[in-house]
Order: C-alpha cells, then sequence, then structure tokens
C-alpha cells in the first residue's frame, strides 16, 4: 500500500474535490458549506434523484450529477455518511413537482441520516420523498448478516443510471421508484482486494501480507469476509468471485438465479488502484468465465473506476439479470435497456461532459440560505449554574479528545477509523461555542440546541446518525417534562427526558444491550439513572457497560462484516460505545 499523498492531511480536502469536480461541467453548482452538487439545469417536471455517502468513492456521487442521471449528491468526510443537514440541503435544492428519491447503499450512518431526511421532508408537505437502500454484496450471507442485511458495493451505480434515464423519460415517482427497487433487487457483487487503501493524514491502516488476496472487502476499509493465501491465479480469483454471485445452491448467497435466455450486465468497478491495463484482462476473464461456466454473456458490460475506495488495488463485480428486474417493474427489458443506452452529462461516460461554453467558478460556488434563530423559553428550560455548566461540557469533551487516539485505533481494527474523529470533531465544535459564551446563561435547552446543529452539520457516519435523533429527541423531551413537572428534581427530570429520548431512537435502529454498539452504553445507563435517581450511579453503569463491550461479537453495523472473529479472544472495546462514555464520564469529573 502507498501511504505518500499529495496532500499530506485530509482536512479540507473534501471541498476543494468537489471544487474541482463541478468545474468539469457549467451546468453543475455547489453548495460549498453543505458539500452538495446539483444540476442547475434539471427539468423540475421530473422525478428528482439523489444519492450520497462518504467521499473517497469518487467519481461517485458528485461525479454522477447531470442529465438522465441524478440530479443532486450529497458527500460526507472520508468513509462517513453526510449528516442529516446536508441532506435536506440537497432536496431542498432540487424541488420536483413528482417528488424526489434518494438511493444510499446500506450502510447504517447513510440510512439513518438519509432515512430521517426523507421524514423531514416528507412532514413539510409538498411533493413526496421516497428512499431506497441498496445492498448488493454478497459476502456476509444470509446468517451472519440477518440484521444489517447486504451491505451496498457499485451496483448502486447501476440502480443510478437506469433510475435516471427512466426519469429523464418522463417516469412517474412510483414508476421510476419500482423500478430501482426491481433493478437493486437483482444485483449480486463482490470484492477482492490485493491491500487495503490510505487515507492522507491517518496514521492508523489496515494492511494485507504480500502473498495474501482478501475475498469480501468493503469499499471503506473493512476487513473481507476471508483471506486466501498464497495469492491465487487470476483465473482462479475470478472463478471463486463468480462462484459466490452466482451458485444457486448455497442458500447463504443465492440471491439472485439466472433462467435460461436471461439476459445481463456486467459491473465491474476498480476501487481505485488497479492499472487499467490489468482491469481490462480481468473483464475478459469475467466474460470468459461467465459464458463457460454459467452460459451467460451479458448484453451490457459497464468497467472503470466507477465507484473507488480512494487508491485500493482492488475491484468488485457485479452480475445483474435485466430480465428479471423487468418482470418486477413496469418497464420492459428494452426500456430499461434503453435507459442504461441514454447518454448523461456526467462521468458515466468518462468525462464525456465537456462543453464549450464554461460559467465563472464564482458562478458554481453557492452558499446555503441560513438558518432561522431557535428561541428559548424560560417555561420549558432548565437553568443550571452557568460556571457548573461549563466545567461540565469542557470536561466531557476534554475526555472525548485525549481518548481519540485510542478510538481511532479500535475503529480501525472492526470498522473504518472514523468513529473518534467524529467524536473529537463533536467536541472540538462544542468547546468552540463554549469560547463564544454557550454556557453563559446556564441554559440546557440552548446547549442541546448547540449540540443538535453540531451532530446534523458536522459529524456523519453511524455515529453521527444516532446522535442526531438522539439529541433532538433529548431536547423535545427534556422541555415536555420541564413544562409538566414543575415540582420535579433536575435529576428526574433527566431521567425522564433520556429514557424518552432513547425510546424514540430505537424506533430507528434494533440495537440492543449485547449487540456490540453505543447503545451497550446508552441503555444501561439510561435505566441505571431512572432506577436510583443518581447520575453518579449512572456513570458506574456507563463504565461497566463500555468494558462489556470488549467480550461482546458485534451484531450490527459495519463491524459485523468482519471475519474470523468469533474466537473467543479479547476484543478492543467498541469504539462509539467507549467514547460515549468517556463524554458522559467527563461530565461527571467537570461538575
Amino acid at each position: 500500500m502507498s501511504k505518500r499523498h499529495i496532500f499530506e492531511s485530509h482536512e479540507g480536502l473534501v471541498n476543494r474535490s468537489l471544487k474541482g469536480f463541478v468545474a468539469y461541467n457549467p451546468s453543475l453548482a455547489l453548495i460549498d458549506d453543505m458539500r452538495v452538487v446539483y444540476d442547475t439545469t434539471y427539468d423540475k417536471n421530473q422525478v428528482a434523484i439523489l444519492s450520497g455517502g462518504g467521499s473517497g468513492h469518487e467519481p461517485a456521487w458528485a461525479g454522477y450529477v447531470g442529465k438522465n442521471m441524478l440530479t443532486a449528491s450529497v458527500s460526507g468526510d472520508i468513509f462517513a455518511s453526510p449528516s442529516t443537514k446536508q441532506i435536506l440541503a440537497g432536496v431542498q435544492a432540487v424541488p420536483s413537482t413528482k417528488g424526489s428519491i434518494l438511493v444510499v447503499t446500506n450502510y447504517t450512518g447513510d440510512c439513518l441520516h438519509f432515512g430521517l431526511a426523507a421524514e423531514k421532508t416528507n412532514a413539510l408537505g409538498g411533493a413526496p420523498c421516497k428512499m431506497i437502500i441498496c445492498g448488493d454484496d454478497v459476502s456476509i450471507g444470509r446468517t451472519k448478516g440477518n440484521l444489517v442485511g447486504r451491505r451496498g458495493l457499485a451496483g448502486q451505480i447501476g440502480v443510478l443510471k437506469v433510475m435516471g434515464g427512466a426519469s429523464g423519460a418522463g417516469g412517474s415517482l412510483d414508476e421510476v421508484y419500482n423500478l430501482g427497487v426491481a433493478f437493486s433487487q437483482q444485483i449480486v457483487s463482490i470484492a477482492a482486494t490485493l491491500d487495503h487503501c490510505h487515507v492522507p493524514g491517518r496514521a492508523e491502516h489496515a494492511t494485507l501480507a504480500e502473498d495474501e488476496v482478501e475475498i469480501g472487502t468493503g469499499p471503506h476499509n473493512e476487513p473481507g469476509y476471508k483471506k486466501i493465501s498464497p495469492q491465487p491465479t487470476a483465473a482462479s480469483l475470478v472463478g471463486t468471485i463468480l462462484d459466490y454471485c452466482l451458485r444457486e445452491n448455497d442458500p447463504d448467497r443465492s440471491y439472485v438465479k439466472f433462467n435460461s435466455g436471461d439476459e445481463a450486465a456486467l459491473l465491474v468497478s476498480n476501487f481505485g488502484g488497479i492499472s487499467y491495463l490489468e482491469m481490462g484482462a480481468v473483464v475478459d476473464e469475467l466474460l470468459n468465465q461467465l459464458a463457460a461456466t454459467y452460459k451467460i454473456e451479458p448484453t451490457r458490460v459497464y468497467f472503470g473506476q466507477l465507484e473507488t475506495s480512494l487508491n485500493a488495488p482492488a475491484f468488485s463485480t457485479s452480475v445483474i439479470n435485466l430480465s428479471q428486474a423487468a418482470k418486477n417493474c413496469s418497464y420492459s427489458l428494452e426500456q430499461i435497456k434503453g435507459f442504461l443506452d441514454v447518454r448523461t452529462t456526467t462521468h458515466w461516460e468518462s468525462a464525456a461532459g465537456f462543453q464549450s461554453t464554461q460559467r465563472k467558478r464564482a458562478e458554481q460556488i453557492v452558499k446555503s440560505a441560513p438558518e432561522p434563530e431557535k428561541k428559548l423559553d424560560a417555561a420549558t428550560d432548565l437553568a443550571v449554574e452557568p460556571k457548573l455548566l461549563e466545567s461540565a461540557l469542557r470536561s466531557a469533551c476534554n475526555a472525548v479528545i485525549e481518548r481519540e487516539p485510542d478510538l481511532t485505533k479500535w475503529d480501525t481494527v472492526m470498522g473504518d477509523g472514523d468513529c473518534g474523529e467524529t467524536l473529537k470533531t463533536g467536541a472540538t465544535s462544542l468547546l468552540e461555542a463554549l469560547d463564544h459564551g454557550l454556557a453563559q446563561k446556564g441554559s440546557c435547552v440552548a446547549v442541546l440546541h448547540e449540540l443538535e446543529d453540531i451532530v446534523e452539520s458536522k459529524m456523519g457516519g453511524t455515529l453521527g446518525g444516532i446522535l442526531g435523533i438522539f439529541f433532538v429527541s433529548l431536547t423535545n423531551a427534556l422541555q415536555a417534562h420541564v413544562a409538566l413537572s414543575k415540582s420535579e428534581g433536575d435529576v428526574k427530570r433527566w431521567a425522564a427526558a433520556v429514557h424518552q429520548a432513547l425510546t424514540n431512537l430505537r424506533q430507528y435502529t434494533p440495537a440492543a444491550v449485547g449487540d456490540r454498539t453505543v447503545m451497550d452504553v446508552f441503555i444501561p445507563f439510561a435505566d441505571a439513572l431512572q432506577k436510583t435517581g443518581s447520575f453518579a450511579a449512572g456513570v458506574d453503569e456507563a463504565v461497566r457497560a463500555a468494558e462489556e463491550t470488549k467480550k461482546m461479537t458485534p451484531k450490527l453495523g459495519r463491524a459485523t462484516y468482519v471475519g474470523g472473529k468469533d474466537t473467543g479472544e479479547l476484543l478492543p472495546p467498541d469504539p462509539g460505545a467507549w467514547g460515549i462514555m468517556e463524554a458522559i464520564r467527563g461530565l461527571k469529573n467537570g461538575m
């Protein structure tokens, strides 16, 4: 793996990259502070299609914004989902009379943030907003992935292409949505890698031995399903890949079946680190074995850097049953092929979007509209002595920041390495708000409003989605309990509010105690707080619960895809759970 980069840090890199991306097409605009790229020439009477996710997968997703494909894209930090506020800015930038469809890959953070954005959009009234979650990876199988489902690989790019074609042809919201669902359910994919990628400026990273190949790799540096050593021949590797995708007598991985005469598409995505010379040969080997072993001769073939993983020497293979997709929607097979063939003004055609008339750069970089100021009502607020409030909050922030290196290291072992940085971003932002006088009025609701804004604006990923829903619910619950229970003590009000916030949060995640997630700390803390009426007792329970995560096998989140961890050996603690515990303990120490 190469650890050399042109830019030594990832700080500011995403925004600069997006500014470069929009330069190739004068029809594009970038909402710089929201990382939203949108087509300024889109037809408001066509279904708006939006997608996005963590950065590092370029040209996905900004490179697919344009005529007959995406109407807008939303970018998060490297390998972390964008925030709810960013996604809402994207939806609002491209209003449609027919409605909008959010299309995301199956990762918890993306599902939470895009799902919350869809809920908020529909709550406002107007044109409806729907959401499609694409999962095509067959490596994990039904048994281990029964809760999380298949994770998303580059097969989603094919979904975006066919939906964009249908929208451009004037399809209704339901027609385009049903096509997207039908098409996404007929994709089987798996990835193989020679090594993992390296994130600019990040010290921790996973590596493979020189004679190893990993099968089932995730696009965010997640470890694969299994390692093969010594490295197999190209023919053997391709055979293994196709066996995972197409062996119909495998009950754990047989998701798509091909009947005689079914038409197929082949989509091969370079993760960024393999030469086109080798990729062309890989595609040739795939086509040879598809024909010889499975009697499948794809009528559409796509390959290139479609959805990358920075500089990873890896690739994913997707096989799509076009005939079965047509049987499950209102469009014919010929229409679906036509949607795949229609020209776009995006990177789908490998930089086919150059035009003679260029717009000025200043016209393409725009800011989002300012949000209305949130007002405070003393009747629904909880007052705390300002010095005590500031001391507690600073202590919590500093505890998280000090622990960030460990959290990042642990998350690199079991996930994609962004947990520590996500929490540090939130803690640093809250310290900045305290420096500007956030705690001077002693208002708990003001602090919670600030936390809502920080999480929605700056903290992507799964943890950002969970904390976003939690803090919104906590604010509403605390205000309601303060208004209704004037005689109760502060701890009792907080206990009731935290319990209600967790009840709301659990509508969006199946996570429970024992699943090795942040809920392993949140739930015991809330239960102890409500049962004992003692914050100290709640903190003690949070510390105990965080320690317990060392003994747990992941059941939800990206860590679920890690193979070979069911050995009984002691794992590092869950970084999200530990980070929340550090924040809670920091609050206590600062009081």
